[in-house]
């Protein structure tokens, strides 16, 4: 499954930009560019969660990690199919919203 973010709703405004072989996007608040909400990987997604919720997903799911890019702010899944498509554009909501409220 490549992942779509036009695909998921209720995201405000970002911005992309590509580094190192990753797509960042990042949340665009009152014109400026603020911080990062979402990096897609050739094989993964990262994105900024809760710490409760993400060790809770990384209990459940062998596909979901710790993030290499927001550390312990955040998780990392491999777009394998044992998270359905729903949950990981919730969870993109999600890490927008958490990462908005502190731009």
């Amino acid at each position: 499954m490549r992942f779509d973010l036009a695909a998921a709703s209720g995201i405000g405004e970002y911005k992309m930009v590509i580094e190192e072989g990753a797509e960042v996007y990042t949340v665009v608040k009152e014109g400026e560019e603020g911080k990062a909400f979402l990096v897609i990987w050739p094989k993964t997604i990262e994105v900024r969660c809760d710490g409760n919720l993400s060790r809770l997903l990384m209990e459940k799911y062998e596909s979901v990690m710790k993030s290499r890019y927001f550390g312990r702010g955040g998780i990392e899944i491999v777009v394998s199919g044992q998270l359905e498509a729903d949950e990981i554009y919730d969870l993109v909501r999600l890490s927008y919203n958490l990462t908005s409220e502190k731009a």
